[in-house]
């Protein structure tokens, strides 16, 4: 049964219809019940993003009566969990090594998929953060274009905690620069057109910078549990 409306905080309607219509709003439901992604599909959201392989893996079996929900990675990815990621999201916003990409790349070949992947890129130092520095991802592009079996469309980057509007700005707009240089190289199959760049604290910013997909949690269901919570079927 469809949560009721009310089960989400009044501030939902108004952050999800201020989200311009170019833009993908994917609701980060990590820690949260099924009934709150329940609540969420029934106000329109489509797209959602978990951080935990397994987390996620329940949550699917549970809402597998609503089969148009596209799944996104947002979390760190672990190389030997690369076979499930593939098997059961859209999309792999994490890819942050060239390792962890040709590991999903074999996985999609067994699999027969194709899952939709950004390059998880630091634009800055940030060393508690995972990612790939941009002298390095500049490197290795060659080899991220011959993989045959994942569409890496799209830069993922996250600024540092507490970082100023100003390291974020430059942030946001060096991964669209960074974007604009990728395809300006005429790789084969590399075409950056997608940007996941904000989350709640700095989404409008991001917005403004050219993203194409911003990661809302807390903005959009308030402050979430410390420990999954999947719902009364778990």
């Amino acid at each position: 049964m469809t949560a009721a409306p009310s089960a989400l905080p009044d501030q939902f309607d108004t952050i999800r219809q201020g989200i311009p219509p170019t833009v993908t709003l994917v609701a980060v439901t990590k820690f949260l019940p099924v009934e709150t992604i329940r609540a969420a599909y029934a106000r329109g959201i489509r797209h959602f993003g978990e951080s935990r392989v397994q987390e996620a893996i329940t949550k699917q079996a549970d809402l597998a009566d609503l089969p148009d929900i596209t799944w996104h990675l947002i979390g760190h990815l672990q190389t030997n969990k690369a076979r499930k990621a593939v098997e059961h999201f859209d999309w792999i916003h994490s890819v942050d090594s060239l390792k962890l990409a040709e590991r999903l790349d074999q996985a999609a070949m067994e699999l027969d998929r194709t899952p939709q992947c950004c390059l998880q890129v630091k634009l800055v130092p940030d060393p508690p953060k995972y990612g790939i520095d941009v002298a390095e991802l500049g490197a290795a592009l060659p080899q991220f274009d011959q993989l045959a079996h994942l569409k890496i469309c799209g830069l993922m980057t996250i600024p540092p905690q507490g970082a100023s509007a100003a390291t974020i700005q430059e942030v946001f707009t060096g991964a669209q620069a960074l974007a604009g240089t990728i395809n300006q190289a005429g790789f084969n199959r590399l075409h950056i057109d997608q940007l996941s760049l904000g989350m709640s604290g700095d989404y409008p910013q991001a917005i403004a910078c050219g993203a194409t997909m911003v990661r809302l949690g807390t903005v959009l269901f308030g402050p979430r549990p410390s420990s999954p919570a999947l719902g009364s079927g778990n």
